[in-house]
């Protein structure tokens, strides 16, 4: 027997992915949690394209959250960088610490 999950399911699903990327984005002071945090919320973003290329039968949202995956791929390794060169420099990653106008 073969039964679908309704829609419904991925929707309320991708609503609490990005409503805990929000609340960790808000909240969190270390930059790498602010920035798995808006990882989070991509991916959210994602599971509602396929589940409403699913539900109308288009392939457009699921081939539009691959491009979207490659440049998350790619944010990820700038960011990444970005990260990492500022904690070579400042030597924290508290958001509160990092003052990119100082030396």
């Amino acid at each position: 027997m073969h039964t679908e999950v309704p829609i419904a399911a991925y929707l309320i699903l991708a609503a609490i992915l990005f409503s805990i990327g929000v609340g960790a984005f808000l909240i969190k002071r270390n930059l790498i949690s602010i920035f798995m945090s808006i990882e989070l919320m991509l991916n959210a973003v994602n599971l509602t394209f396929v589940a409403f290329a699913h539900q109308w039968h288009q392939i457009s949202g699921q081939i539009f959250v691959f491009f979207v995956m490659v440049v998350a791929a790619a944010e990820a390794a700038v960011g990444l960088a970005i990260i990492i060169a500022i904690f070579r420099t400042r030597q924290t990653l508290n958001v509160d610490q990092v003052d990119l106008m100082k030396l």
